[in-house]
């Protein structure tokens, strides 16, 4: 099991940018894909990015792409979410995953994904 805890959270203006980080721990951390999930308000938790284990591969939701970037430390153990251009609808809470799989973290629908972090709240104003 991993253990994950995100922060960077917090309050922002419309096309401002945030990042989110999120710490691993319990595993080799290099061996686990990672992505960011997010969760508004009655709304389905929806995929936002991945990350493979060694960094070389990543993949976005079409609602994020160009404007936010998922990126990891493997030395640090923390994967990050680099997020620009914010707008209102980006409110939500964010998730941080982990998989020994990069498919089940880029496949999007989480369902094969145990390990997961508490969430960061983002909101964004108009």
């Amino acid at each position: 099991q991993v253990q994950l805890v995100e922060s960077g959270g917090g309050l922002v203006q419309a096309g401002d940018s945030l990042r989110l980080s999120c710490a691993a721990s319990g595993r080799t951390f290099s061996n686990y894909a990672m992505g960011w999930f997010r969760q508004a308000p009655g709304k389905e938790r929806e995929f936002v990015a991945a990350i493979s284990g060694a960094g070389r591969a990543t993949y976005y939701a079409d609602s994020v792409k160009g404007r936010f970037t998922i990126s990891r430390d493997n030395a640090k153990n923390t994967v990050y979410l680099q997020m620009s251009s914010l707008k209102p609808e980006d409110t939500a809470v964010y998730y941080c995953a982990a998989n020994p799989l990069y498919y089940n973290i880029y496949s999007g629908s989480g369902h094969n994904i145990d390990d997961w972090g508490q969430g960061t709240q983002v909101t964004v104003s108009s």
